[in-house]
């Protein structure tokens, strides 16, 4: 195991165990504060697609801010795990089924794993972001794929906890940065490239 690699598992288990300290009622405030902050963000109320997620267990949840982006006729698509680890992609219709490793998955027909492309915002999961917009997520590599094919110029945003927006995230070459992170205290701008 390479250092980087052993700063993240470090970090991964620290911030793991700080999530799981959270209370339900922490984490329903804690997400109804998240959509508000997103919803009130000028890219997301102009977008016409936005690339979300299902939350589960304690990450911040998006159940709120799911359902007030369907509700005002924006065209959520969700991912889909494979079994390479890649992200295909789905519109939300409102039904999500169970998936492996304990994920929620749109029922929609699959679009393909370009689709997240088309999203004018992409909304990611993740454990940490630091002022630069380099992620933490859970280490397979899937958003950091995903990232990869969306253009530059678009909105994206890692949903946080309270303190998880840190001063540095261990990074390697392949990681993808962000532009955003949210937190229900609210948004922050980053600077990808740290300039």
């Amino acid at each position: 195991m390479d250092a980087t690699t052993a700063q993240k598992t470090a970090l991964r288990d620290q911030l793991v165990t700080a999530r799981r300290r959270l209370s339900l009622l922490e984490l329903r405030e804690a997400a109804e504060a998240i959509a508000g902050h997103l919803l009130a963000e000028e890219p997301v109320r102009r977008a016409a697609t936005v690339a979300a997620y299902v939350s589960v267990g304690w990450e911040p949840g998006t159940g709120p801010l799911l359902d007030a982006l369907l509700d005002s006729g924006r065209r959520v698509i969700l991912p889909v795990l494979l079994p390479d680890g890649d992200l295909d992609w789905a519109v939300h219709t409102g039904e999500v089924v169970s998936a492996g490793r304990g994920l929620l998955e749109p029922a929609g027909r699959r679009l393909g794993v370009e689709a997240v492309a088309t999203a004018d915002v992409v909304l990611t999961p993740g454990l940490a972001v630091d002022r630069t917009g380099m992620r933490l997520g859970r280490g397979g590599g899937s958003y950091d794929r995903a990232l990869g094919r969306v253009p530059v110029g678009t909105f994206t945003c890692t949903l946080l906890h309270r303190g998880e927006l840190v001063d540095r995230v261990p990074a390697d070459p392949h990681d993808r940065p962000v532009v955003a992170a949210v937190t229900p205290a609210g948004l922050s701008r980053l600077r990808p490239g740290g300039g």
